[in-house]
């Protein structure tokens, strides 16, 4: 059975995708911050009949990660979910948020990649998904840190690509628009009285040219088939799964 690391799979995207992988018979490691989330999450896959733990990490961490790491043998897919948002403009981002934001969505997933791929170099070869963003490459309001964030993990995909691409490693990005996760909901929650979300959901809806927000799952297969032999020829590529947002605004 192959080895699939999942990081940040204690809840929304990451979730689904650590589910999606189970479903394709990979022994599934869950490196998460939040143990109890991810606890739930390898619970919930071992229930449904497959395989599944927790490694504790805190991917802003050095020593977290090579700790973490240390305990995996071995592995053929990793998926670089982990990962916080932000919202705000260079006026209202303060250095310690960008800061944040660089320690967990920059310096995490370098931690992974660099932790990880020299395991897949002496297996012979792997997999590498990493979530980044249409913000990765779109102007988006409010969003001057994240996307920052976010344009760094398309960058790293890219180097990653073209680094091993001779030596057996594929390395290809995930794009979302707005996927309705808990973090929308908190966004709602903390932002918006109670009366005011139904329409403010409505509007970051049909954000969309397709008029509802994605799902987990959705995206969670489209990382499925990147790491499947079905898709053995594609590398160095990002994959907008946004419902229109890049090609139809």
């Amino acid at each position: 059975m192959s080895t699939a690391v999942v990081t940040g799979a204690g809840s929304g995207i990451g979730r689904a995708i650590a589910a999606e992988l189970a479903k394709q018979d990979h022994e599934i490691v869950i490196v998460e911050v939040d143990e109890t989330a991810g606890e739930e999450s390898a619970t919930a896959i071992r229930e449904a009949g497959g395989s599944a733990r927790l490694i504790p990490c805190d991917i802003s961490q050095t020593d977290s990660v090579r700790s973490a790491f240390d305990q995996i043998d071995s592995l053929d897919i990793l998926v670089n979910n982990a990962g916080i948002a932000s919202v705000g403009n260079v006026e209202t981002c303060t250095p310690e948020e960008m800061d944040r934001l660089y320690e967990v969505n920059v310096k995490g997933m370098y931690h992974c990649l660099h932790f990880a791929v020299p395991k897949m170099v002496a297996s012979g070869g792997g997999s590498v998904v990493n979530l980044a963003s249409v913000a990765s490459y779109l102007g988006i309001s409010d969003r001057f840190a994240y996307s920052m964030s976010k344009g760094a993990v398309l960058s790293m995909t890219m180097s990653i690509a073209r680094d091993y691409v001779n030596r057996g490693i594929r390395c290809n990005c995930v794009c979302p628009g707005r996927v309705h996760t808990p973090f929308v909901d908190g966004y709602l929650d903390k932002n918006y009285a109670e009366h005011e979300r139904p329409k403010m959901f409505k509007t970051l809806s049909e954000w969309q040219p397709i008029g509802r927000m994605g799902t987990p799952e959705e995206v969670a297969g489209l990382v499925g088939y990147l790491t499947s032999e079905q898709a053995s020829f594609i590398t160095g590529s990002a994959f907008e799964i946004d419902g229109g947002v890049t090609n139809l605004r």
